[in-house]
């Protein structure tokens, strides 16, 4: 049997993890007015400390307004939100995953790619091509351990990004590779043909060494394109099956503030809450 430690939250993060939820699953409309923070202290059970907390993660996150002696309103996320919501929006509230989502993770992962690799060669060190071509060694050596294969190639792909020298490029991978890590047992498989290319991540570590930004590109390119097409594949047969069933597996009909998970004092706030309040 399979289990997994229990996470234990403080109060103000399972505040900020109900309502951010509420809000990106569509059961809190953009424009709409968050109640009162006395009547989501009432609601919630919890106390204003852990209120205010939240509501001040939820406006950095860009998913609420906060005007002082003027109400707080839901904003749109997808105008106003950032990366950081990626590994949120991944999984519907029931635990599955969002097709729509994994496939615009991986389509963004496929343009980036490649423009890391040729800003890494244009910008390349001594230092960095060599721990690239270090990487390639271990990877030849890890034979079919496909889990040490991806491993391995996540750190060649962080070397990558860092010798790019874009911070926007280094953010944007921060946030991919949290997504990434959520789906990394699920992955493995997928990308099978990509990881055991040794040879195309050799070709990619040689040319940033010797400053071929274009042969960097086009390799990545093609090595990339191998793992998108297979996760797309996985993407579309998923979607038929969910055809065929009569559901849509990429949607979740959007509820009221009321039904289902949403503001209350469940989902590990009712329960145990004091206990949570003592570690906070």
């Amino acid at each position: 049997m399979s289990l997994k430690p229990i996470e234990r939250k403080s109060l103000s993060d399972a505040v900020f993890d109900q309502l951010s939820d509420a809000i990106v699953r569509g059961r809190m409309a953009p424009g709409s007015a968050l109640p009162s923070e006395r009547t989501l202290c009432e609601m919630l059970q919890v106390n204003r400390g852990a209120i205010r907390e939240a509501l001040k993660r939820l406006s950095q996150a860009g998913l609420i307004n906060i005007q002082h002696g003027g109400g707080t309103t839901v904003l749109d996320f997808k105008r106003t939100g950032n990366l950081d919501l990626l590994s949120q929006l991944l999984y519907d509230s029931d635990g599955t995953i969002d097709l729509k989502v994994a496939r615009s993770v991986m389509e963004m992962r496929a343009a980036l790619g490649p423009d890391i690799a040729r800003l890494c060669a244009r910008r390349s060190t001594p230092e960095i091509g060599a721990r690239l071509l270090s990487l390639v060694s271990a990877m030849e050596g890890a034979s079919a351990d496909l889990l040490t294969l991806q491993e391995l190639a996540i750190q060649f792909w962080d070397v990558l990004v860092r010798g790019a020298e874009n911070i926007a490029y280094e953010l944007a991978f921060n946030s991919l590779r949290g997504t990434y890590d959520a789906l990394r047992e699920v992955l493995v498989e997928v990308l099978a043909d990509e990881l055991r290319d040794r040879s195309s991540y050799r070709a990619i570590a040689e040319a940033v060494a010797r400053g071929d930004d274009l042969s960097a590109t086009h390799v990545s390119r093609a090595l990339m394109e191998k793992g998108t097409q297979a996760i797309f594949q996985v993407l579309a047969a998923l979607e038929d099956v969910g055809a065929g069933s009569g559901e849509d597996p990429a949607s979740e009909p959007a509820t009221d503030i009321g039904d289902g998970p949403g503001i209350g004092p469940g989902i590990g706030l009712a329960e145990g809450h004091k206990e949570d309040e003592e570690l906070s």
